[in-house]
């Protein structure tokens, strides 16, 4: 492989299941792959579809990037869709900052209150000293007045009271899209911008 064709052939492509929902970024060496063999077709920017032949017949247009073989002068695909996959990957909804926050709309699971986010913290219900965990069922908000007074008590320990039980939410993961320089203008078609946040640390 030459040094200029490697670049070109790690280059970034949008993936698609077979429902045109975007689950992944791929190489443009994976992606040619994959229209090779027939279990991908590349997707142009007003929506057609193309085989590997079919897109190996494409005219490549100036400034455009395209790799070249002993045969063929090929157009790099921005964007491919799957024939078969139709699911998602499997994406466990993050136990994060951001989440619990909305989670519990911004107010107190003690006492109701909505201070503003900056009065606001995470409780560990169970205190993490007696064994309790980061996760959905755990943490709540606490305004700072009751955060204080349950400390590092149970809830029987601090006389507090929770205004509902917490739960995982049933909300579905957005898809992430790992940020890439240059992004071309046709992934705007498919995919927002990337949603970043931290899981907490257990």
């Amino acid at each position: 492989m030459s040094s200029l064709l490697a670049p070109v052939l790690t280059g970034p492509v949008l993936q698609l299941n077979k429902n045109w929902l975007p689950i992944r970024v791929i190489t443009v060496m994976d992606a040619l792959c994959k229209l090779y063999d027939g279990t991908a077709k590349a997707v142009s920017e007003d929506y057609n579809v193309y085989t590997f032949e079919d897109w190996a017949a494409l005219r490549v247009s100036e400034n455009e990037p395209y790799i070249t073989t002993a045969k063929l002068k090929l157009k790099v695909p921005d964007v491919i869709v799957l024939m078969t996959y139709g699911d998602i990957p499997d994406k466990k909804l993050a136990c994060t900052r951001a989440n619990i926050y909305k989670r519990d709309h911004y107010t107190c699971q003690y006492c109701g209150a909505r201070p503003g986010t900056e009065e606001l913290t995470i409780d560990h219900i169970l205190p993490r000293s007696k064994g309790g965990k980061t996760e959905w069922t755990n943490c709540v908000l606490a305004c700072w007045k009751c955060n204080s007074k349950k400390a590092n008590k149970t809830l029987a320990e601090s006389g507090l009271k929770l205004k509902k039980h917490p739960i995982k939410p049933d909300w579905s993961p957005r898809m992430v899209i790992a940020k890439v320089r240059n992004t071309p203008e046709v992934w705007k078609k498919f995919v927002s911008d990337a949603y970043w946040n931290t899981t907490l640390n257990p």
